[in-house]
């Protein structure tokens, strides 16, 4: 048999088979916690998840798909399969082999699915699939699908949702991450390039019901170009997720589409994963998985919990005595952090200062953050070059060549990309970090464009590239330098990324060690991404809830608190210094600011573990949230106007608590754990304060 050479590959990792069977009437399966794959003679799947209410899965579905010449195939009859332990980088486990063969027409093609389960990550299932062509011709692949699954439930508007999505596509139009799923959805979560300067996320969906979901995606330890489909359209009782990928969407050089007799290909690793509640859970086992092969995700600095004050209130055309004009108000509110945003540069491309700094130059400039008692960040826009820029006209070796032999364009800034893969572009950014941290004596850096957070393939170095695709494989490995250029030059350094309005890419988050809400729409938009972040960061990871004045109502300084995020604000100050006037810091808005700067440092929340487990950010209403601190628990509710019962979840059984407002100061009265409940009457939010007596 021609797998024998992958098994025997296996056996010398130390994986020895414990069970062998060969049988066509048995239905193998393999188990993760309360989560059961089964597998039935054709190698369909079913899903049982012994926590939900009713099944996820109704019946074996075909999840494993190969298209080929126009034609999708899924019944392959089962031949063999075998059952062993692991022992690997991830953990101790268990994993299932089983194989199928198919004949039909001129095709003889066998199929190996592998499914591994790892003891410490519970409801998680890794998924492989092997095909080779048995036949005497070559087989033009043009794709595969793995973990299609069409989860049970009624469809009904979205505005009645009977599904809960977490979705992972980056598009022009900024939306929602987390959202309902009604009548005829579709998204496809492509994570390539969906526009010119838009693209990548973190390669998982999640739908779920009130009582269960389920998720899948794509466990590779580099940026990958498939799809992640969520989709009702069509589809009979439920909704159908599934990883996807075209062969089209890739170059030739990295994936040959044929197939010759005796060759095999193997999918990427895949994963399903079922849970409770909403998608914190899965996206929570996603990164045990990724730290466990190695992406680990920083641990935040203590000045990366310090309040921010932007200059951004002031815009591109601000000048160095607003900004300058600005700081001993922003140091007698307790800000800690003043940053320098876009405006300085000549241009993105020529990363000088521009005439504002005639007077002064950026390194006297940044002493007086410094003299008056603030920490100094430098905007910065890294893969961005303007027409007409110092490396567009002299470096151009540098620039990304898309498929149509194109420059790529980004759009905010009329820029075009540079290739991050090559190496002169990492020393192209390593020795600008270098100049903006060591030179000039920066203390962070904001990092800033929707750019960031993926590029396209790059055909304009055949030279210097394998394929097209090393220049967004590398791409994390370009943030690497940055990241560690900058902690090299200042080990408590803040280095944060701002994908603008982008769904956040995993693949870059192990290289910051401040995440942001990142031009958020709305409130919602700054509480659901940073669910999202404390799940993938960790429950104290610093998550910078952007500028206030990005919120409802350019106030709700309470849905970045309540989170356990960090502030900040972009506020102009005194009245007569930004004629616009659109961000001045009146008296109202000072009290504001006070109020909520009180709150923050004396609770400081982002300190603490973010509890997403404990309510379902889609079914629970009101919205709520959870920071557990020093053996307390802080709760916040949300909702346009509440009058009615909340549960206080997560109190320790047996134990009581004194319940306190921790925004106005008011008496509560006392619970007892593990689940008490508040009578409550709000409109927008509520935060309380449960403390053990």
């Amino acid at each position: 048999m021609k797998s024998i050479s992958r098994f025997g590959f296996l056996l010398s990792l130390g994986i020895a088979i414990v069970f062998t069977a060969c049988s066509s009437h048995d239905e193998p399966s393999i188990k993760s916690g309360d989560l059961t794959l089964h597998f039935n003679n054709q190698l369909y799947t079913k899903v049982d998840f012994s926590q939900a209410e009713t099944d996820l899965i109704t019946d074996f579905q075909a999840s494993e798909i190969l298209k080929i010449n126009g034609e999708s195939f899924s019944d392959f009859e089962q031949t063999e399969f075998t059952s062993q332990s692991v022992n690997d980088m991830i953990g101790k486990g268990n994993r299932l082999t089983i194989s199928g063969e198919l004949n039909q027409d001129s095709y003889q093609i066998k199929k190996t699915v592998t499914a591994t389960v790892y003891e410490d990550i519970p409801n998680l299932i890794i998924t492989k699939v092997d095909y080779e062509n048995l036949g005497d011709e070559s087989i033009a692949i043009q794709g595969w699908e793995n973990n299609r699954y069409t989860v049970a439930g009624e469809v009904t508007d979205a505005s009645e949702a009977g599904f809960w999505s977490f979705q992972s596509g980056t598009y022009p139009s900024r939306q929602d991450w987390v959202l309902p799923v009604g009548k005829d959805f579709y998204q496809k979560n492509y994570q390539g390039m969906n526009s010119s300067d838009y693209g990548g996320g973190t390669p998982i969906v999640d739908v779920w019901r009130q009582d269960a979901g389920l998720a899948v995606g794509h466990i590779d330890i580099e940026p990958q170009l498939l799809s992640l489909p969520v989709n009702s359209e069509g589809i009979e009782g439920g909704v159908q997720i599934a990883v996807q990928f075209d062969a089209d969407s890739i170059s030739t050089q990295k994936f040959d589409r044929d197939l010759a007799p005796g060759e095999n290909f193997s999918t990427l690793e895949t994963i399903v994963m079922a849970h409770t509640g909403d998608f914190f859970a899965s996206v929570k086992n996603y990164s045990k998985i990724m730290e466990a092969k190695g992406v680990g995700f920083p641990t935040p600095p203590e000045t990366a919990y310090e309040p921010i004050w932007c200059a951004w209130g002031y815009e591109r055309n601000f000048t160095v005595d607003q900004v300058i004009n600005t700081l001993p108000k922003v140091k007698e509110l307790g800000f800690e952090w003043a940053v320098l945003d876009d405006g300085w540069q000549i241009a993105e491309g020529s990363w000088v200062t521009n005439n504002k700094f005639n007077d002064t130059s950026m390194k006297e400039f940044v002493d007086q953050i410094h003299q008056h008692g603030l920490k100094a960040k430098l905007w910065w826009a890294p893969l961005a070059a303007d027409p007409g820029s110092d490396v567009h006209e002299n470096q151009t070796d540098m620039l990304l060549v898309n498929q149509g032999g194109d420059y790529q364009h980004i759009t905010w800034w009329n820029s075009h990309y540079l290739n991050p893969a090559l190496n002169s572009t990492k020393e192209y950014h390593k020795q600008l970090v270098e100049k903006f941290m060591d030179e000039w004596g920066y203390d962070g850096l904001k990092i800033d464009g929707q750019h960031l957070n993926q590029v396209p393939p790059d055909y304009g170095h055949e030279d210097s590239q394998e394929y097209p695709e090393k220049s967004l494989e590398e791409l994390p490995d370009l943030y690497k330098v940055i990241y560690d250029t900058a902690l090299d030059i200042k080990p408590d350094a803040v280095v944060e990324i701002c994908p603008c309005g982008a769904s956040i890419s995993s693949f870059i988050t192990p290289f910051m060690n401040q995440s942001v809400s990142s031009d958020p729409l709305n409130s919602w938009q700054i509480r659901l991404k940073g669910k999202t972040y404390k799940a993938l960061m960790g429950g104290d990871a610093a998550y910078y809830g952007d500028h206030v004045e990005l919120s409802d109502d350019q106030s709700d300084f309470a849905s970045t608190v309540g989170i356990g995020g960090v502030i900040g604000t972009k506020f102009t100050w005194p009245a007569d210094a930004d004629p616009e006037g659109k961000y001045v810091l009146t008296e109202e808005r000072e009290e504001l600011v006070a109020k909520w700067m009180d709150i923050y440092k004396k609770y400081m929340l982002p300190k603490g573990n973010y509890r997403g487990e404990l309510y379902d950010i889609g079914f629970y209403s009101p919205e709520a949230h959870a920071v557990e601190k020093d053996g307390k628990l802080f709760y916040a509710f949300y909702s346009d106007s509440f009058d009615g019962e909340v549960e206080l979840r997560g109190l320790e059984s047996g134990k009581e608590y004194h319940l306190m407002n921790y925004e106005t100061g008011e008496d509560l009265g006392t619970a007892t754990g593990p689940e008490a409940k508040l009578e409550t009457s709000f409109t927008h939010h509520v935060m309380v304060m449960a403390s053990p007596e």
